[in-house]
């Protein structure tokens, strides 16, 4: 699992997502799916401009946890069609 940190790192400089769009460049509503960890993926610029704006390295913004049941090797399901679940 990944965790996004963006609402605690925000919080903690008592800094609103729409400031953060401003001063990034960062559409609202992306930054509002990262703020709310319901983002599917996560562009690179975007992380280096919320790194580079926030004095933050990129492991204070994201953590990997790992998975309490395991999806991958082994593991893996797979439907009929050969598409993998999630």
């Amino acid at each position: 699992m990944i965790k996004i940190h963006l609402s605690r790192i925000l919080g903690e400089k008592r800094m609103s997502q729409a400031e953060l769009a401003r001063q990034t460049g960062i559409g609202p509503s992306t930054v509002s799916d990262i703020y709310n960890e319901i983002t599917e993926r996560l562009n690179v610029d975007h992380l280096d401009r919320m790194c580079e704006f926030l004095g933050c390295d990129i492991t204070d913004l994201i953590e990997y946890i790992p998975n309490a049941q395991k999806k991958t090797g082994t593991f893996l399901i797979k439907e009929e069609h050969g598409n993998c679940k999630k």
